[in-house]
């Protein structure tokens, strides 16, 4: 029998792109290899404002990194590969069949997802969840929500 836990979850809030950076920065810490992290929010929200910091901790520089909005994919090669995808344009989760994600979900990079929703049936279990909410023009409330795997109660 799966015994539920909650899932912890940070709430903090932006009051610059600095800041948010910084904020992705601290998360950076906590990935390894194969690690899914959903970014969600609306458009302008700081998602790809946030993968910039991600990947400065992985020793890139934050102005290679660009919304793959036009190309569904962004690789960028830095400590640990960062798989950048932005699923916006994506219509039916069907045309997600084609795309190969197994391939970038579980290798060996991290994979970093704005619109997860529109991955249907084909979203991973786990994986670390980024909300971005506006609260003004230059502040956003960010909350991350870190994954654990269903422990198996003891029958004992």
């Amino acid at each position: 029998m799966l015994k539920k836990k909650s899932i912890p979850k940070v709430s903090l809030i932006s009051n610059s792109e600095k800041e948010t950076q910084a904020c992705a920065q601290r998360l950076a810490g906590q990935l390894k290899r194969g690690d899914i992290v959903f970014l969600k929010g609306d458009l302008g929200a700081g998602k790809t404002t946030f993968v910039k910091g991600l990947a400065q901790a992985f020793k890139l520089s934050p102005k290679k990194v660009s919304s793959p909005t036009f190309v569904i994919m962004n690789y960028y090669k830095g400590k640990l590969p960062i798989y950048h995808f932005d699923l916006y344009r994506l219509e039916k989760p069907a045309e997600i069949d084609t795309l190969d994600f197994d391939e970038y979900f579980y290798g060996e990079g991290i994979s970093l997802i704005e619109w997860p929703e529109r991955l249907g049936m084909h979203a991973p279990k786990q994986y670390y969840l980024v909300e971005f909410q506006h609260k003004s023009e230059h502040q956003r409330k960010i909350c991350i929500s870190y994954p654990l795997k269903p422990q198996l109660k003891s029958s004992h």
